[in-house]
């Protein structure tokens, strides 16, 4: 029985730990960093945050691909293995 009750509570601190990077991430700068930042380091930040969005969107389609070839893969054994249990049952 405490097995289960170590999950839970595992899960609910990444869920939590999650939720406290989600507000961080999100939270305003405060004014004065943002003042210190200056014109080119703000187009950097934007181009690397476009090749990044880029490459991250190349690689998802990519696992998407592979997800729904396993799919179908996973699809055929099992039509398979059923229509090999119906001949067995029938025969």
């Amino acid at each position: 029985m405490r097995g289960w009750r170590i999950k839970l509570i595992f899960m609910l601190i990444v869920y939590f730990a999650g939720f406290a990077t989600a507000i961080y991430c999100l939270a305003p700068v405060p004014d004065d960093q943002a003042a210190r930042t200056n014109e080119k380091g703000l187009k950097v930040a934007i181009f690397e945050s476009d090749s990044f969005a880029q490459s991250f969107n190349v690689k998802m389609h990519k696992c998407l691909g592979m997800a729904k070839d396993a799919a179908a893969r996973a699809g055929e054994f099992i039509k398979e293995k059923v229509d090999e249990y119906e001949s067995r049952t029938d025969g």
